[in-house]
């Protein structure tokens, strides 16, 4: 059974579903800046759009594009800018 989640005022919402891979979301997000925490290891696609990312222990944040893909270990926080509507996939290792 699919269920939904809708964060920052509805800015960010995704599905979440077992895919093939095992655990995943799938989502859009609005323009805007975010932080987002993770309890398990998140690999991150871009579906659609760009972001801006900054991850763990770096400085400087990053962008990503449509097909790019990045990494988040368990337990940390990383910060997103989204600059246009953008969507994702996200599976959870």
């Amino acid at each position: 059974m699919f269920k939904s989640n809708s964060y920052f005022n509805g800015n960010v919402v995704s599905i979440a579903f077992n895919g093939v891979d095992g655990e995943a979301t799938v989502g859009v997000m609005s323009p805007g800046e975010y932080e987002f925490g993770t309890s398990k290891q998140e690999h991150m696609k871009i579906i659609s759009g760009s972001m801006q990312v900054k991850l763990p222990g770096e400085d400087t944040f990053k962008r990503y594009d449509k097909d790019d893909i990045f990494i988040v270990n368990a337990n940390l926080k990383f910060n997103l800018i989204v600059e246009v509507e953008t969507a994702y996939l996200c599976l959870y290792k």
